[in-house]
């Protein structure tokens, strides 16, 4: 059981991917957007870009092809939410 909490720790420490947490988009570049899609993965819609700096209120994550994606919501429009890669997530 411990060695599963420490692997489950470790997982949410390198993903920044906790709960309800918050986060900030980082690293889309000055001139390109994160996008959102519909669906963890690059074959689901984009619903929207998002600048480097969007606040975001994120759900929970998941691994589709080796690449982590967290379901997240706009911080201060929470009826827009979709799925981003966790590699552009910093926690704010």
């Amino acid at each position: 059981m411990r060695t599963h909490f420490a692997v489950l720790l470790a997982f949410v420490m390198t993903t920044g991917c906790a709960v309800g947490s918050g986060a900030v988009v980082r690293g889309a570049g000055p001139n390109d957007l994160l996008k959102l899609r519909e669906g963890p993965g690059l074959d689901h819609a984009i619903i929207i870009g998002l600048p480097d700096g969007t606040r975001l209120a994120r759900r929970n994550c998941l691994t589709r092809n080796s690449k982590v994606w967290c379901r997240v919501s706009l911080a201060d429009r929470p009826s827009v939410s979709g799925y981003v890669s966790a590699d552009y997530l910093t926690p704010r």
